[in-house]
């Protein structure tokens, strides 16, 4: 089974800017997208009939919305973290799947709050990464598998950010973001980040790179996308593939896909 996750800045860009081609030679099973900022039913034009989709649309115009395309469809859907405060906010949506084996995995796509330090932004991030940690064990426990997908925002260790030494105290490698994570990942949530624990202890390999000057060209990026998995999930993945564009001026988003095979 081949997943993949993608922040898409703005799905109908994406398009004008290659995301077919893409996601035509890929052969993907499940997609999550994020940053998709369009209409449902423009999202559904662009997609085509032969997806299933699940899409939360953001309330502002223009900002967030998060969905899953799958081939297959999901057995139950839920649009939006349990919290009433972000009801609306496109950041998080839901989809249960049956396997092959009568086991049920439950996929979620998640875009997290980029935050802004000393502001609203930070203290609505803290908030989101808050329900988070109560949302992640309920997963756990109404599902065989659970896999969390998205652009969470965060680089967990100094491996996720190749200047992490300057950005300390800038939203997205602040301590108190990465302890959240330490959270998702160590014993008491019980997450494997999918991602590293195939790429082994090296820099990167990034998904993110800032538009300004030449972040791109010199690799100066950041891993803040995930697939967070439960460990007898994550234990199915045989391979994990940043697809990352050959040249800056191929791009069709500022993230590149991570795409990770799951052998069932």
């Amino acid at each position: 089974m081949r997943i993949a996750s993608v922040n898409v800045n703005g799905i109908r860009a994406a398009y004008r800017k290659g995301m077919p081609e893409w996601l035509a030679a890929r052969d993907v099973d499940i997609l999550a997208l994020q940053e998709v900022r369009a209409p449902d039913t423009i999202v559904h034009e662009l997609l085509g009939d032969e997806w299933h989709i699940l899409h939360a649309e953001a309330e502002a115009k223009g900002r967030a919305g998060v969905a899953i395309a799958s081939r297959k469809a999901p057995v139950a859907t839920r649009d939006h973290i349990g919290d009433d405060y972000f009801v609306t906010s496109g950041r998080w949506v839901e989809a249960d799947f049956e396997l092959p084996n009568g086991e049920t995995i439950t996929v979620v796509s998640a875009y997290v709050h980029s935050g802004e330090v000393d502001t609203p932004k930070q203290v609505d991030k803290y908030r989101f990464l808050d329900v988070m940690v109560d949302r992640l064990p309920a997963l756990k426990q109404a599902a065989d598998h659970v896999l969390i997908m998205g652009d969470l925002n965060v680089g967990h260790t100094q491996r996720d950010i190749k200047n992490w030494k300057a950005n300390q105290k800038k939203a997205g490698f602040l301590p108190e973001e990465r302890a959240y994570f330490d959270r998702f990942f160590g014993e008491e949530i019980g997450y494997t980040d999918v991602h590293r624990s195939l790429a082994g202890d090296v820099d990167g390999p990034y998904t993110w790179w800032s538009q300004r000057g030449k972040a791109f060209d010199t690799d100066a990026g950041w891993r803040i996308d995930y697939h967070m998995a439960t460990p007898a999930w994550a234990a199915k993945a045989t391979s994990a593939v940043v697809d990352r564009a050959p040249s800056w001026d191929t791009r069709w988003s500022d993230h590149a896909p991570l795409v990770i095979d799951y052998q069932l």
